[in-house]
């Protein structure tokens, strides 16, 4: 305390530790397997990670790069637009680098909301989005998606808006439920985008982890080209997440506004790595299709092991976490489960109640994460198997 005044000012005072850091912390301390933190504990392709080794001893990125991130990545990620989705961006104004999407998210929020504004997003939520749109100031308007097939309910979309009303924030596919966006879903949502002049932020950071149905960017429909921000990254698909490379592509414009944040928060980062993951987007449509059929199986692997164990299971369509239930277990507070869980079978998992501004929305769903050996998953679904009845 300072004057009688707390240290942390009030737009944060909500948020503390996030709960992958306790859950990760509570699994080293208990020696069990963590399933909640979405993290693979295997590398990715071994010729991307002597790219990051050459461009560290050919002295590429050790110092300072572009503000906007390497020409070469900069291309790289326009090309990947082109060819995936059919997308033409320019890479020298409407590509733009930035430290993993959590930085993309949070300079776009910086960049685009005045105080007061109102952001519409999906919840339960990433835990990131409610505290960088509390810093700039913005207020957070959930929109809940609810059990069993979380589908996002349009109509109440609708209704949420206000002339206060300033952005939405999309995820698909989306974390932690595994929803995708259907493209008449999609195609709704752009419609009440321009009926209202809405700016729109998408995290597509799982676009690559689409198992049924699609991945549309939001930005490739009619009307959203200027006012869609697109957010990816390279973790999650090349399983290197502690490269945090990220990247915004959007109009010019819009990537303006974004970069005048963003050169306020890191400035730059992760220089060998950039040059790294240029050539990890260039990698043949055969790395991506098996990278999917991989994670495809260990969903499947792990939802039956679940299923086994008693837990009522949402098969999710895409990223790499599974959503269950716990009231088969006589259970109702996901939280407590998953504090006591450790201690019961040697598993840590994430309770989605946290995702809430209505806890009781999500009170009885816990996540697991299925982005880790096949060995792994036998063991943790053998272990869960105690909770059986």
């Amino acid at each position: 305390m300072t004057q009688g005044r707390p240290l942390l000012n009030r737009r944060l005072a909500e948020f503390g530790t996030t709960i992958f850091a306790e859950m990760s912390a509570l699994a080293v301390r208990t020696g069990s397997i963590n399933l909640g933190q979405g993290f693979p504990d295997t590398d990715g392709p071994e010729e991307i990670r002597e790219a990051a080794v050459r461009a560290l001893r050919d002295g590429h990125g050790n110092q300072y790069p572009p503000g906007p991130g390497i020409p070469e990545l900069r291309t790289a990620i326009a090309d990947h637009q082109q060819r995936r989705y059919g997308l033409a961006h320019d890479p020298d104004t409407e590509v733009l680098v930035t430290a993993g999407a959590t930085e993309a998210i949070a300079a776009s929020l910086l960049a685009l909301l005045e105080p007061g504004d109102e952001v519409i997003a999906f919840e339960p939520f990433y835990d990131s989005y409610a505290a960088c749109i509390a810093m700039a100031g913005g207020r957070r308007v959930p929109l809940t998606l609810r059990a069993p097939d979380f589908r996002p309910d349009l109509d109440a979309l609708r209704d949420a808006i206000t002339p206060r009303t300033r952005l939405l924030l999309l995820n698909s596919p989306h974390n932690p439920t595994g929803m995708v966006l259907t493209r008449e879903e999609l195609t709704t949502i752009a419609e009440l985008a321009v009926e209202h002049d809405l700016l729109v932020v998408t995290d597509e950071v799982y676009e690559h982890l689409v198992f049924e149905g699609e991945h549309i960017p939001l930005i490739s429909l009619p009307g959203m080209r200027d006012r869609t921000v697109s957010i990816s990254s390279a973790g999650k698909t090349f399983s290197y997440t502690g490269w945090k490379v990220g990247w915004v592509t959007a109009s010019a414009p819009l990537v303006a506004a974004v970069r005048t944040a963003k050169q306020y928060l890191t400035y730059v980062s992760a220089g060998p790595f950039q040059y790294a993951v240029a050539e990890a987007l260039r990698l043949p449509d055969s790395y991506f299709d098996g990278f999917r059929a991989d994670l495809r199986h260990k969903r499947d692997l792990l939802g039956e092991g679940l299923r086994a164990a008693g837990f009522d299971v949402y098969q999710p369509q895409g990223t790499y976490f599974i959503t269950t239930d716990i009231t088969p277990f006589g259970e109702k507070d996901a939280y407590a489960f998953c504090r006591a869980l450790p201690e019961r079978c040697g598993v840590v998992a994430v309770p989605n109640s946290v995702f809430y501004d209505d806890p009781d929305a999500g009170r009885s769903q816990v996540r697991f994460t299925f982005c880790k050996k096949e060995d792994v998953l036998r063991e943790a679904a053998g272990r869960l198997g105690r909770l059986a009845p």
